[in-house]
């Protein structure tokens, strides 16, 4: 499959002529416009080096929020709200961690200026979204992605404490469902959602499910 370079012309090609790992085209630029083109269509942005490339894999990794899985560690943790949680109450320091923290196995980060900028602008227009950990009124983990209609994109996510992150996600998750949202786009595979209920679903079946969900 060829691989299409982007222009200003804010155009995707069908995600159906993406490359076998989901590379679907590269350049352009992360203006609100096009992002929220990419999401509506399936295709998220992922930096190497310094070119945008996008990506629509294919299966394609979700979450249904009645599906979520709550194991025997995380449950006591719940029931005694063994964090404070909130939502939309730090974005940029959300987005700034996730950038910043250190992962096992990766150098570097995916986020840069550019990204966090364009996320943040996001954010202050309603798309992008963000949920918080506290402990003793200090950050120590949550997560960030864009909602459109009854869909929640999953970006990234950071913990400073054990189980942080998976606490800011359970909670997220039970509160997206009590507001509608029937899907959760986690991108691609982690053993680490998939321990949370997520699953691959064919890319055909997840782009009919965008268009079901997600408002022209």
């Amino acid at each position: 499959m060829p691989l299409f370079a982007l222009d200003a012309e804010l155009k995707f090609p069908p995600v159906h002529l993406a490359e076998p790992d989901g590379l679907l085209a590269l350049g352009g630029d992360l203006s609100t416009k096009r992002l929220l083109l990419a999401y509506k269509s399936g295709i998220f942005p992922w930096y190497e080096g310094e070119d945008i490339l996008w990506w629509c894999p294919n299966p394609r990794f979700i979450l249904l929020p009645h599906e979520l899985k709550i194991n025997k560690t995380i449950k006591p943790l719940l029931e005694r709200n063994e964090f404070e949680f909130t939502i939309n109450e730090a974005f940029k320091d959300v987005i700034n961690q996730c950038k910043e923290i250190k992962r096992p196995g990766q150098e570097g980060t995916w986020i840069t200026d550019e990204v966090e900028n364009a996320y943040c602008k996001l954010h202050e227009l309603g798309y992008a979204h963000s949920a918080e950990v506290w402990k003793d009124n200090k950050l120590v983990g949550g997560l960030y992605g864009i909602r459109l209609g009854k869909v929640f994109f999953g970006e990234s996510m950071f913990s400073k404490a054990s189980h942080a992150s998976r606490y800011a996600f359970i909670r997220y998750v039970q509160y997206l469902k009590n507001e509608g949202v029937a899907l959760i786009d986690c991108q691609v595979y982690t053993e680490y959602l998939e321990s949370l209920g997520a699953k691959m679903i064919d890319r055909e079946d997840f782009i009919k499910k965008l268009n079901d969900l997600v408002p022209d």
